[in-house]
């Protein structure tokens, strides 16, 4: 089964980084987010990635192009102009880099990698989010379901302290974190039946995949929800990547189920 990891998005919210990569090479302890992303996946035994790129695609094909070279020793003999790459630091990855245009929209960018999924079933993300879901447990609950198309649901933390105040202007108690509003949202980590496509109109750039095609498909009864309460966090603002920096150093990064074996 392939995963298609949407990569193409402008992510101004994270500008001071994205004026020279894509948001998601952004870097979380010196690897991108990417690479989490696929790190978590390839924890579960899928391996075969179509990411779906735009906005500075290059970077990305140049990332996984040298792939070796940056995570190897290498000795370079300049006298006979060559290259030998020791001790390599390898992936079981298969990745297929398509460039779906720097501003399509979400939608338009899923459909434009059908011709590569044909009518197989396949996990769909986004480049900026990771989560210690368990992705087999995501695919069970949508063999159950029968439907077209499970989403993973969580529900994000709150973005300010809350605080329980009495009438007298005593604080009872501080929560740094709390849960947001109870409401779930859609954390990425779906698993997608081949007629997805047919929700999502051809030929266009301008579809955004969390308005028609979705809203289409809960009308029709084909859109499932998997309810994750565990950990979950989009990288969309600099606190976002300083936060998941932060865990990480601390040896504190839920989502990084690959060294829990």
């Amino acid at each position: 089964m392939k995963v298609l990891i949407l990569a193409g998005g402008l992510g101004t919210r994270l500008s001071e980084e994205t004026k020279r990569i894509p948001k998601p090479m952004v870097e979380i302890g010196g690897k991108p987010i990417l690479w989490h992303i696929m790190k978590i996946y390839s924890y579960y035994g899928f391996n075969e990635f179509v990411v779906l790129t735009g906005y500075k695609s290059h970077v990305i094909k140049d990332y996984f192009v040298h792939y070796y070279q940056q995570y190897s020793d290498i000795t370079v003999d300049m006298l006979n102009n060559s290259v030998e790459i020791l001790n390599m630091q390898t992936e079981p990855w298969k990745v297929t880099i398509l460039y779906t245009g720097e501003n399509t929209m979400t939608g338009s960018r899923i459909k434009k990698a059908q011709n590569y999924i044909g009518n197989e079933r396949f996990l769909l993300t986004y480049g900026d989010g990771v989560s210690d879901v368990n992705i087999s447990n995501v695919i069970n609950h949508h063999n159950q379901s029968g439907k077209y198309l499970t989403l993973t649901a969580v529900q994000p933390r709150g973005r300010f302290g809350a605080l329980d105040i009495s009438s007298d202007g005593t604080i009872n108690s501080f929560l740094e974190k709390p849960q947001g509003d109870g409401n779930w949202i859609n954390g990425g980590f779906m698993v997608c039946e081949s007629q997805v496509f047919d929700y999502i109109a051809p030929n266009r750039d301008d579809i955004i995949f969390e308005h028609n095609p979705l809203e289409n498909l809960a009308k029709d009864g084909q859109l499932n929800a998997f309810k994750h309460s565990g950990f979950w966090f989009p990288m969309d603002t600099l606190k976002g990547k300083v936060d998941l920096t932060e865990m990480w150093q601390s040896d504190k990064a839920p989502w990084a189920v690959w060294q829990k074996r």
